[in-house]
């Protein structure tokens, strides 16, 4: 029994296979909702190896084979054994996927994979539409950033390791670039630079295009004053330092993560754009004073770039990977009233606002990353819950957020409401991948239809 799907992406031959042979591909990859982590990428398509963490600690290992290694039209993988954490997966499955790559012509090619196992293509079809999906939509992004002058650059990320970071960096290396992920522990590999938050090295950013700051603790969680503390010291102090070694160094470009929590927990039906004013909250003020300790950079010429971001949608973390399994059993619900707004973004267009940070010098200053179609928590909770297919009965009452978080923390996370809009996005001309939240979910969660990828 075997597997075949094919799709044809709008990328010549060279660039396609070029892409899958970079680091990061298989992040990109990967979807989101399966339960696989990557522990080890293969560092060669020829005779390389790939560790895939699976649940209760077991392993999957997908070897390289090299007499199937054909740049660019061929490379395969198949399921080894190395080690007793891969026995059992080894023992359990036949797996051989080969990777070919034909030329449709010069601007076009056909991408196939041939798995050879007993797993039924129904389980696996919606794995491969959105892998088609997120490579045609990857190299869109790429060949448009390379139309618009980005070669080949450096860039530095803080925050690599984080949900953001680790998707970002990968999607930066499959696009030819090198990235340096600032560390605060002793640097494990080349592609790594130790990073004192307090009193960065004066040589930290040599040789660097651009300074893509991320780190900073997670703001979810009981807004006790160790937290509030932890939210404020993690981002302001730090961001400083940056800015100023930038301003020191001449760095081009620094885009610095920011929230839409700049305009407060309740601004009712208001339509918030760049321009608005800063709003009420603990959370406000942490925003507006994070933005402020960037101005170093600015004024010393530094393009600076702050993604004001929006509720993050992906299985892999945030709010998204919380409410999943409540609302996969049934037991999900609008909270309160429901009548909030919820300003969201797909972690892919998230990624691609950070990528046209970098090349777009016509942004500077305050962006809005959420998609153009906010949604009220009640549409947010039928459409999750649709997308499940299960139903929605169990609202959660007003009260139930501040048994978890407080007052002030359910006040400014669980119940807030920000209509933003992505005002500068737009007006640059800006394409989103899944404006609207039924796609995301649906892409994110594996239930989108074959739009970009159809069976050979």
């Amino acid at each position: 029994m075997g597997i075949e799907r094919s799709s044809v992406v709008p990328a010549p031959l060279r660039q396609v296979f070029d892409w899958y042979a970079r680091p990061g591909a298989f992040t990109r990859l990967s979807p989101p909702w399966q339960p696989l982590s990557l522990v080890e990428e293969a560092d060669s398509l020829a005779d390389g190896r790939a560790v895939l963490r699976l649940p209760g600690g077991l392993r999957w290992i997908a070897r390289h084979d090299r007499r199937a290694f054909d740049p660019p039209h061929r490379f395969a993988d198949e399921l080894a054994r190395d080690g007793l954490a891969s026995l059992p997966a080894a023992l359990a499955m036949r797996w051989r996927h080969t990777h070919e790559f034909e030329a449709v012509d010069d601007e076009h090619t056909r991408v196939i994979d041939r798995v050879d196992t007993p797993v039924p293509a129904a389980i696996l079809n919606s794995t491969f539409d959105y892998r088609y999906r997120q490579l045609a939509d990857d190299l869109a992004a790429h060949q448009e950033a390379a139309r618009h002058g980005l070669g080949s650059s450096t860039f530095a990320v803080t925050g690599a390791s984080g949900l953001v970071g680790d998707a970002l960096s990968a999607f930066l290396s499959t696009g030819g670039h090198t990235v340096l992920r600032l560390v605060r522990h002793r640097p494990r590999t080349p592609q790594e630079r130790q990073w004192d938050p307090a009193d960065p090295d004066p040589g930290l950013l040599d040789g660097v295009d651009a300074l893509i700051h991320l780190a900073g603790a997670s703001i979810a969680g009981r807004f006790t004053e160790q937290h509030r503390r932890d939210i404020t010291d993690s981002r302001l102090a730090p961001t400083r330092a940056l800015a100023e070694l930038a301003a020191r160094t001449g760095l081009r470009t620094f885009v610095c993560a920011s929230a839409i929590g700049f305009y407060g927990y309740d601004r009712g039906d208001e339509t918030l754009t760049e321009d608005s004013a800063r709003g009420d909250g603990f959370l406000a003020d942490v925003v507006a004073a994070w933005e402020d300790a960037t101005r170093p950079a600015a004024e010393a010429g530094t393009r600076v770039v702050n993604v004001r971001t929006g509720i993050v949608q992906s299985p892999r973390g945030g709010t998204l990977r919380l409410l999943r399994p409540l609302f996969a059993t049934g037991l999900g619900g609008r909270i309160g009233d429901g009548l909030q707004w919820l300003s969201w973004i797909g972690i892919d267009d998230l990624i691609d606002v950070y990528h046209r940070a970098l090349w777009d010098d016509s942004l500077s200053g305050p962006v809005n990353a959420v998609a153009p179609n906010p949604v009220r928590n009640t549409d947010y909770t039928r459409v999750l819950a649709a997308t499940l297919h299960r139903p929605a009965l169990l609202p959660v009452p007003a009260f139930g957020p501040a048994l978890l978080l407080g007052s002030q923390g359910a006040r400014e996370l669980a119940t807030a409401s920000q209509r933003v809009s992505p005002t500068r996005l737009t007006a640059a001309g800006h394409r989103f991948r899944t404006p609207d939240l039924d796609a995301a979910l649906a892409h994110l969660l594996g239930r989108a239809s074959a739009a970009s990828g159809s069976p050979a």
